[in-house]
């Protein structure tokens, strides 16, 4: 929802030109009723976001062995939610950006058990780092729990990352943030909203700021995309404090076309 903020000009939307044939076995789907769901009402949901470049001519069905393979750790005990595929617009002047991954947790304890996780260890020294040339991944802590965790297949999410002009204080930090928190109600269309500040800078290549916007649908998506003159109302009030966006849209797939 953030690449709002930065431009004023609808969103066009493209399909990957990828293609992806389904795996021989789907992953286990999580429902939003699991009891590791409903604890997380009372701790901290973290979200996490992986952002891959694949290498340009790698076979088809190598993107496909990475996508199932990175979509399987769904089933891992510390994972709430997970999805993986390819992205339909990545907006940035430094970096493109061709598949996604976003999960979440409920405590940083949790990101950490899947990130040192033996299955997830070898898809990525296997399937990933392989076919991948660029990899990008932020961590946050989102300012609230979202109303639903697993999102439905057919959503469409927005990730977007700021980096910020160096030796600005806390305060800009929070007034940006507070800008972020307001969208929900400035903008018709958005089911969920969280923000929060990365605390797994090593990766995020100097990006402070993350936000995931999720929409029922991209219809959804470019009808809050169409409203120009409040987009540019909300990119006034931080574009002094930006040095940088990236934005990422993503429509949640279906287990048939992973």
């Amino acid at each position: 929802m953030l690449c709002m903020i930065m431009r004023a000009r609808p969103l066009l939307f493209t399909t990957f030109s990828l293609t992806f044939s389904p795996p021989k076995r789907l992953p286990k789907l999580k429902s939003s009723f699991s009891v590791k769901s409903a604890m997380s009402s009372s701790s901290s949901t973290i979200e996490h976001v992986v952002l891959f470049k694949v290498k340009p001519d790698v076979d088809s069905s190598k993107v496909n062995t990475m996508i199932s393979n990175l979509n399987g750790l769904v089933s891992l005990d510390p994972v709430l939610h997970l999805t993986a595929g390819p992205v339909i617009r990545t907006e940035s002047s430094l970096f493109t950006f061709t598949h996604m991954l976003h999960s979440r947790y409920n405590s940083k304890t949790d990101l950490d058990s899947y990130s040192q996780h033996p299955n997830h260890l070898s898809v990525v020294r296997e399937s990933v780092l392989p076919i991948c040339e660029d990899i990008m991944a932020v961590d946050w802590v989102a300012d609230r729990t979202p109303s639903t965790m697993v999102l439905p297949p057919g959503s469409a999410v927005r990730i977007t990352f700021l980096k910020l002009k160096e030796s600005l204080g806390e305060e800009v930090k929070d007034e940006v943030l507070g800008v972020i928190k307001g969208l929900k109600e400035k903008f018709g269309g958005i089911e969920q909203i969280t923000c929060g500040e990365s605390f797994s800078p090593a990766r995020a290549k100097g990006f402070s700021i993350a936000s995931i916007a999720i929409f029922k649908g991209v219809k959804e998506m470019e009808g809050a995309d169409s409203n120009q003159e409040l987009v540019k109302l909300q990119k006034e009030k931080v574009k002094n404090y930006v040095e940088s966006a990236i934005a990422v849209d993503y429509v949640v797939p279906s287990a048939s076309n992973l």
